[in-house]
C-alpha cells in the first residue's frame, strides 16, 4: 500500500512539473485598458533608448537617485509598454564614458508622443539633471 502511494506521488509530481505556465505580461488589449494577458510581442515596438553619462565624482547615492527616479516611470505612465534599466559591462571600451543604458518600450508614436511631456517623465528630467555631464537618445523601431 505504501509503495502505491508513493508511486502516485512521483507520478503526481512529475505531472505537475510537465504543466504549462504561462508568463505574462503587461500588454494592452486595446488603448483604453491595461490588463495583464498571456505574454505575446507585438510585429514591432518603438524603443526609446537613453544613454546617461553622469558628471565626475557623482556619488553613488545620486546615481541610485537616478536608477530609482527611471524605474518609477512605468508605475506613473500607462503608455510604457516595457522598460529596462542596466548599468554598462561591454569589455570593447567604446563607451565614451557613458555608464547607464535606459530602454522604455511603446506599442506605436502615440505612446512615446504621450510620454515625453507627461509630468512624471519631465520630473525625472529636474531630478537627474544635476547629475548628468551627457545624455544620447535614440527611438527606433524593434521587428
Amino acid at each position: 500500500m505504501a509503495r502505491n502511494v508513493v508511486c502516485y506521488m512521483a507520478l503526481v509530481l512529475a505531472v505537475a512539473g510537465c504543466i504549462n505556465v504561462q508568463e505574462t505580461k503587461r500588454v494592452y488589449d486595446d488603448k483604453a485598458a491595461l490588463t495583464y494577458a498571456p505574454a505575446r510581442r507585438p510585429s514591432q515596438v518603438l524603443r526609446h533608448v537613453v544613454l546617461l553619462k553622469f558628471n565626475e565624482g557623482t556619488s553613488a547615492a545620486d546615481i541610485r537617485t537616478a536608477q530609482t527616479a527611471f524605474r518609477a516611470l512605468p508605475s506613473k505612465i500607462d503608455a510604457i509598454y516595457d522598460f529596462e534599466w542596466g548599468t554598462d559591462v561591454s569589455v570593447e571600451n567604446l563607451q565614451k564614458g557613458f555608464t547607464h543604458c535606459c530602454i522604455v518600450t511603446f506599442l506605436d508614436e502615440a505612446d512615446r508622443d504621450a510620454y515625453l511631456p507627461h509630468p512624471a517623465h519631465e520630473a525625472l528630467g529636474e531630478t537627474i539633471r544635476p547629475f548628468l555631464d551627457e545624455v544620447m537618445v535614440i527611438d527606433y523601431w524593434a521587428k
